[in-house]
This record gives structure tokens, sequence and C-alpha cells, in this order.
């Protein structure tokens, strides 16, 4: 039995971003920012894939900052770039909003 789940908790590292697929599907894709990830306990990128409905909310609602949940399953790409071979993983899943990026919050309290 193989088990493939990924979950984490980060923040996009730049407003995400929308892009139809040739059999007319929607994929957003956003880079996430994961405290305590890397070697050392510092800062780690994840890069995610969301699609359908699920992925038009996020890049409609998601900014940068904003502080996300994401639950999917691991997938690994190759392709050939400028400088050879090159190699990546993509958590694709869905996103769950937790907090907005603190400047917005603070942003929301001012204004009421």
């Amino acid at each position: 039995m193989n088990l493939n789940k990924y979950i984490c908790t980060g923040r996009p590292t730049k407003d995400p971003e929308l892009r139809e697929l040739p059999n007319g599907n929607s994929v957003c894709e956003l880079r996430l920012a994961v405290d305590g990830m890397a070697r050392g306990r510092e800062t780690g990128y994840v890069n995610v894939s969301v699609f359908g409905p699920a992925g038009q909310a996020a890049a409609n609602h998601l900014t940068k900052g904003w502080l996300v949940a994401v639950d999917g399953r691991l997938e690994y790409a190759e392709w050939d770039g400028k400088d050879g071979r090159r190699h990546d993983y993509t958590v694709v899943g869905n996103v769950e909003f937790l907090a907005a990026p603190r400047s917005a919050s603070a942003e929301a309290v001012t204004a009421a």
C-alpha cells in the first residue's frame, strides 16, 4: 500500500497565478514559504497547484502573505531546461484560507 499525502501551512510568496488548460479547465499555481521546513529550521518553499473551482477561488481571493493550509499529494516532474535536465515537486490539492496578511488585517481594523 502506498501513501502520498502532504499537509502544511505557509504563506504565498507572491499573488497566485490562474491559467487555463487546453482542455478548458483552470489551474491556480502558487509558491508557499513554509517556516521550519528547511535544514536548520529555516524557511522552505513549496509549489502548489489547485485545479477547477477551488483554484479559481484561490486565485480570486488569495494574495501574497495570506496564511493558508495545503492538503494534497506530491507530484514529481522532469523537463529539459536551458542549463540541462531539471526536476521539481509540486503539491496538487486544496488550499484552505486561514488568516489574511498582517497589513490587510491592520487595514480592516483601522477602517472599522
